[in-house]
């Protein structure tokens, strides 16, 4: 294994600034600046999901921008990003995009390859919206539309009903997309795995990007009212998860990042602040789903992506871009492998060889 001599591109970062512009987690970070608060405590007083979600919820009160992302990158070779949107509440979802684009990257920090930005295809005002994000930067590649939700009403949704990406709004207005050409970033939960595909099957024409592997939260443990409480269930999900991804993966379509497997929701414990789990902890968890996206994705469809901050309680850019590179390597995957995930897959992903 041996990442020093890859130029990496890192296709799953989040940038923010809580105080200069609108996000969900705005007036909770105003807040604990205005009063002598202390994080530990605030965190003990907010909704048990959030809790779980977050894991900790430093990073979401303070700016998270390219210098924080470079000090936490350290001696990784990033060479770009991908920024992808991420809680902005302002009345112009495409006034984020705008914003992402000024940010200084460059210099000693990573170029910005490509933005994801924000946009509901079963809004009716949907193509103004994206002729907007694209007029905002030309590095808009594509959209993310929150669609996420939990049967266990415990765990955090990004949305207030199921089904969302199967609703005949959504699925007319996808059309937009594949007129401009652009991408959808989709981040489900596991058991939606088969709206993805149904989605795939019907817009053969437009490139998919599954986040995080669809999250199954509480595959490693316990979160919500029911979900991951026993090994029993934790089995039952992985299973159809292992299924439900087979199904997606018949989609040439679709690509898959191998990201966001450190997010507090899949279950798990957070250590104290500051002390990352260790890797070889984390590879023991994270294999069987790597192994699995491998088999049927392939390493031509598999991309890294580091997720931060959000999943900074958990591991360092750094442990995270080494246990996915050992476990690549030890399921046979050798440098060839290790260059098409870290990189080159992004670059033909998000069309960053422009």
């Amino acid at each position: 294994m041996d990442l020093s001599d890859i130029r990496i591109i890192d296709s799953h970062i989040h940038q923010w600034d809580p105080f200069g512009t609108p996000r969900e987690f705005s007036g909770s970070a105003k807040l604990l600046r205005m009063l002598p608060i202390p994080i530990d405590l605030a965190k003990r007083v907010t909704p048990r999901r959030d809790r779980e979600f977050v894991g900790d919820p430093t990073a979401y009160v303070r700016p998270y921008l390219p210098s924080d992302y470079r000090a936490d990158a350290g001696d990784v070779p990033v060479e770009s990003i991908v920024h992808i949107e991420v809680g902005w509440t302002g009345k112009d979802k495409a006034d984020e995009t705008a914003w992402v684009a000024r940010l200084p990257f460059g210099g000693d920090n990573p170029e910005l390859g490509a933005i994801i930005g924000n946009a509901d295809p079963a809004a009716p005002d949907f193509p103004v919206l994206l002729d907007a994000h694209m007029a905002a930067s030309p590095l808009l590649h594509g959209i993310r539309a929150h669609v996420a939700h939990h049967p266990d009403s415990a765990v955090r949704p990004y949305t207030d009903h199921e089904g969302a990406l199967a609703t005949k709004e959504f699925l007319n207005g996808f059309a937009a997309l594949a007129e401009r050409g652009l991408s959808f970033e989709a981040w489900v939960y596991s058991h939606a795995l088969p709206d993805v595909t149904a989605l795939a099957e019907r817009y053969p024409e437009v490139p998919i990007v599954l986040d995080h592997l669809a999250t199954p939260a509480g595959i490693f443990g316990p979160v919500g009212k029911h979900t991951g409480t026993n090994s029993s269930l934790r089995r039952e999900l992985f299973v159809r998860w292992r299924d439900d991804l087979t199904a997606l993966a018949e989609n040439p379509n679709v690509v898959a990042k191998v990201s966001g497997l450190m997010m507090p929701v899949l279950g798990h414990p957070v250590p104290p602040r500051g002390t990352p789990t260790p890797v070889p902890v984390l590879l023991e968890r994270i294999r069987p789903l790597v192994d699995h996206a491998l088999d049927v994705f392939g390493a031509d469809r598999l991309l890294w992506g580091s997720n931060f901050p959000v999943d900074k309680p958990i591991t360092s850019i750094a442990d995270s871009a080494e246990v996915i590179a050992t476990a690549i390597t030890e399921y046979g995957g050798g440098q060839s492998e290790l260059e098409k995930i870290f990189r080159t897959n992004a670059l033909r992903t998000y069309q960053l060889e422009r």
